[in-house]
């Protein structure tokens, strides 16, 4: 019998059992793909933490085919290493399946792959800035010739390529043993997305915006105090917020601070 092939978002596929099913055909997304409707602090976006975890039980059929082309998945990630150009994917597949199952998070750090099993972590280095990040892998892509990665959206704004849309990288597999020590409590809580209103270098201005904001309904403003070079900045945030409810609450407060609010991820 012949596979049949169900593709996913960008020619993406998820593979069930091991049959893939048709349907993409019969839900045409004219949606342009982009980066988030609001600014994103990608430097408080840590990379992805390597730890061991089984193979997926979708995205990993022995071979499968996209536009008439037929791929195959590696059998190991071990020792794979290799250069070419990364592209990115946003806005438009953001809170869709991916090709492992899991759910696409523009704000995660994760990646596309046409052949790596799924999951696999990989070090990814702008080969000309020499920026590096490491992605899990957990979806299928680029169909694109000379495509070799594609990155959510935040992995590839730290790695300094939305600008361009594209750039030239090393891709480098993580070895992760299975039996390696798990990881904490805190590392796997899954990253929390804010709003932040404000970042005041007065302490006494931070908290005027959050009572302001707070005698106005908006429940769970806090404050977030760092410290840089001698000195501490405390900024003003709501949240966490769902996904779903950011443009919302983005469009209510904006009359009230004057500005266009930013994301940020813990």
């Amino acid at each position: 019998m012949k596979d049949i092939v169900e593709i996913f978002h960008r020619s993406r596929v998820l593979w069930i059992g091991s049959v893939l099913f048709l349907s993409a055909c019969s839900t045409v997304v004219t949606q342009q793909d982009g980066p988030p409707p609001h600014s994103v602090d990608v430097s408080s976006i840590g990379n992805a933490k390597p730890k061991f975890e089984a193979r997926s039980r979708y995205g990993n059929p022995e071979s499968y085919v996209v536009g008439n082309r037929r791929y195959y998945t590696m059998e190991s990630s071990q020792g794979y290493v290799d250069e070419g150009v990364a592209s990115w994917y946003g806005s438009k597949f953001h809170g869709r399946r991916t090709s492992s199952g899991e759910i696409y998070n523009m704000y995660g750090m994760t990646a596309a792959h046409k052949s790596l099993p799924l999951p696999t972590y990989v070090e990814v280095t702008n080969l000309d800035n020499g920026q590096k990040i490491v992605v899990k892998v957990n979806d299928r892509g680029p169909f694109v010739d000379g495509r070799l990665i594609d990155l959510s959206y935040v992995a590839a704004a730290k790695l300094g390529i939305t600008q361009h849309g594209t750039g030239r990288v090393k891709v480098r597999a993580i070895d992760v043993k299975q039996g390696a020590p798990a990881v904490t409590k805190a590392e796997a809580v899954s990253s929390r997305v804010y709003l932040q209103v404000g970042a005041f270098s007065q302490q006494y201005n931070a908290e005027k915006l959050q009572d302001s904001l707070t005698e106005k309904r908006f429940a769970n403003v806090h404050i977030h105090e760092s410290n840089g070079t001698g000195s501490s900045l405390y900024r003003v945030r709501i949240g966490p917020v769902d996904d779903e409810a950011l443009l919302k609450l983005a469009a209510k407060v904006r009359p009230y601070i004057g500005h266009e609010p930013h994301v940020v991820v813990d």
